[in-house]
């Protein structure tokens, strides 16, 4: 890996991360359009690592009064009627799907799904599952009217990130609002949702971003910090600037680009500019 194709998948992966575009399907079509092989799913786990530290730092106060809240409530039973508590409970439950499914799946995970072909697909279908979802949407209930049913299903939607084209968020956001979430709701939950299955993924990856017998782009470790960071930065700036967003506008833009990409993608692999694998 050259360092501007570690600075250039640093800074997709921070621009796409939190907006319902999928990050790891752009960072598997940037690679194949630009660079021409595949940075492959570890290095953009590894990357997640920095914006998801971004998630870390920008609810901080949040995440560390539902932390607080949560041990507290182990032994103080008082404590368990607090809604942070249960938000700490709608986290742990909600995050099982992906580390089961991610688990069990590892390897088509890493091989299988990351052909471009299914990936501009699915750029598409789910585009129209979140038009569908932004339309049909009731969008009446804030986080604090959250229950443990609306953690289960937004976290198998979160699960079916793992095919590259799905979008954590897209695919959290749009169950959130079938199940009349406000759109600040949904999101808000989908990102305290996605630290322990990010965090875990990103740690667990890091020997294998560095494995050169797949034949794919390896970065060094140099090159891994700093699209890592680059990855930090933008997303931070990426959070807060999709929670003002979404509170006053729809998705509908991000359902056209996603339909967009994926048709550009599709076209260049009809005519065979970009290889599928």
């Amino acid at each position: 890996m050259t360092w501007t194709e570690a600075i250039v998948l640093g800074i997709v992966q921070g621009l796409t991360e939190f907006l319902p575009i999928s990050s790891s399907g752009h960072m598997r079509i940037t690679s194949a359009v630009f660079f021409g092989a595949d940075a492959g799913a570890s290095f953009t786990a590894v990357t997640q690592l920095g914006t998801e530290a971004a998630v870390l730092l920008y609810f901080a106060k949040d995440i560390w009064r539902i932390s607080k809240t949560w041990v507290i409530g182990i032994w103080d039973k008082s404590a368990r009627k607090e809604f942070d508590y249960k938000m700490a409970w709608y986290v742990i439950i909600g995050s099982i799907p992906i580390g089961v499914i991610g688990f069990a799946f590892k390897d088509q995970i890493r091989t299988a799904a990351r052909n471009l072909w299914l990936v501009s697909i699915v750029l598409i279908v789910f585009s129209f599952v979140l038009a569908f979802a932004e339309y049909f949407g009731r969008q009446a209930r804030n986080l604090e009217r959250f229950k443990m049913p609306d953690a289960v299903t937004m976290g198998f939607a979160q699960a079916l990130a793992l095919i590259p084209g799905v979008s954590r968020s897209g695919g959290t956001a749009s169950a959130g609002l079938f199940l009349g979430l406000t759109r600040e709701a949904a999101l808000r939950f989908s990102f305290l949702l996605a630290i322990p299955a990010v965090v875990m993924s990103g740690v667990f990856s890091l020997p294998d971003v560095f494995d050169k017998s797949g034949g794919g782009l390896v970065p060094s470790g140099a090159q891994m910090v700093v699209a890592t960071i680059i990855a930090f930065g933008l997303g931070y700036a990426s959070i807060a600037w999709l929670l003002k967003y979404v509170s006053a506008h729809t998705f509908y833009p991000f359902v056209l680009y996603r339909v967009a990409v994926g048709g550009i993608v599709l076209a260049l692999l009809i005519n065979g500019t970009i290889s599928a694998t």
